[in-house]
């Protein structure tokens, strides 16, 4: 029954990552048909990928574990914030040396979005939102 609860989070999160991806992404392509740099324009649309992932993950995704409102909220967030941050790097790192080695930047975000989003998962499910993975 835990395993089947899991599965259902882990279900919840992976579209609440399709839809911060999609604000992500959308700003990413923006930003590079104006002629932005590539590792900018990643780091603009996967901040703002953040902001819309907070927003479905404390609100869909994580329920049981979202602290009531207070400095245990605060925390939280500030976790949050550091997991997307972590995630930002990887993305950023990613794309950057991606385009600086010849690669188009787009094959470099696709290859950036999955170690993100395995490594957000983890930290969001095991660190920021741990109750909801307690026995």
């Amino acid at each position: 029954m835990l395993r089947r609860a899991a599965d259902i989070v882990f279900l919840r999160y992976l579209a609440a990552s399709a839809l911060a991806l999609g604000v992500d992404m959308g700003t990413f392509l923006a930003l590079l048909s104006l002629g932005a740099p590539a590792a900018a324009a990643a780091a603009v649309g996967y901040a703002l990928g953040i902001v819309a992932h907070w927003l479905a993950s404390s609100r869909a995704v994580f329920t049981a574990g979202v602290a009531e409102h207070g400095p245990g909220r605060s925390r939280q967030k500030a976790l949050f914030v550091g997991s997307a941050l972590a995630g930002l790097a990887v993305t950023t790192t990613i794309v950057g040396g991606g385009t600086a080695l010849g690669l188009d930047p787009r094959l470099a975000k696709l290859a950036a979005i999955g170690a993100s989003f395995v490594l957000t998962w983890l930290l969001r499910e095991r660190v920021v939102f741990r109750a909801t993975s307690a026995p």
